[in-house]
């Protein structure tokens, strides 16, 4: 009787099926030689070299930059500062001509619902628009109702008060203001206070400069106010507006120019 005549059947069939199967995707050539075809023309990949120190540097100025070119972004802009000065210059002009209170502040009041709906209109953020209409409403209430012009700038000098003393509070308690407006505009929310001293310190310098440049406002105008002096307190007004913003965006700029890069805050996926 011969081999293959055998329950087993053929040896060389016997020894095929006790090999066991090739991965799948595979074959045996894969299993004894390596891959073959596109996996075995690809070259291995080189380790990425290592960051050198001008590289790190070069890297956390381009992102204090980026982050202090948020300042202006955060505060409105100039469009900003124009849509809340512009109004006040609006009223006391138009008191001048009418010697009218009513007028010269619906004057006021109109130019700012003005600028909130051109900001709808462009699809813009009405922000810093509907809090000029905020102000400017208040104000012209109180003038009209009392029938005095300087009390249309009441509000704001009040405002200005109340923004000094919460800037500086927030700097006593390490909560600066200036970092809470900037965090989520640089993309690191409050990673500032607890894992980055260097931007908090900043943020604390820039509050306190805010500090400082904004109260010039009411000091020199809180005066002229209880003087009932409407122009010199309108003219004034309108004349400190704009230039101490810009000069505390530069010196915030300035001094988050040589603060450390920002750390982006983690977020949690959903």
């Amino acid at each position: 009787m011969s081999v293959s005549n055998l329950p087993g059947g053929d040896p060389a069939a016997q020894l095929d099926l006790a090999k066991p199967a090739p991965p799948s995707g595979h074959s045996y050539q894969e299993s004894f030689d390596g891959p073959v075809g596109p996996a075995a023309a690809q070259p291995p990949q080189e380790p990425a070299e290592p960051e050198t120190p001008e590289q790190a540097a070069a890297r956390e100025a381009a992102a204090s930059r980026e982050a202090a070119d948020t300042v202006m972004q955060a505060f409105g802009g100039v469009r900003g500062m124009i849509d809340m000065t512009l109004p006040g210059l609006v009223f006391i002009v138009t008191y001048n001509i009418t010697h009218q209170v009513a007028s010269a502040a619906w004057a006021a009041l109109g130019l700012s619902a003005l600028f909130v709906v051109v900001r709808l209109f462009k699809r813009e953020t009405i922000q810093h628009a509907f809090s000029g209409v905020f102000g400017v409403a208040i104000g012209a209430w109180i003038s009209m109702k009392t029938g005095k012009a300087e009390n249309f700038y009441l509000p704001g000098l009040l405002w200005s008060v109340g923004y000094c003393v919460g800037l500086a509070v927030s700097a006593l308690v390490r909560w600066p203001l200036i970092g809470v407006m900037l965090g989520p505009v640089t993309g690191e929310m409050f990673t500032w206070r607890t894992q980055n001293p260097g931007r908090l310190a900043a943020y604390t310098k820039a509050t306190w400069a805010w500090v400082v440049i904004m109260g010039i406002k009411p000091v020199i105008l809180f005066p002229l106010y209880f003087t009932g002096n409407v122009n010199l307190l309108g003219w004034l007004k309108v004349a400190l507006g704009i230039p101490p913003m810009l000069l505390a965006m530069y010196v915030t700029w300035q001094i988050l120019l040589k603060a450390p890069a920002p750390i982006k805050a983690a977020v949690e996926d959903e």
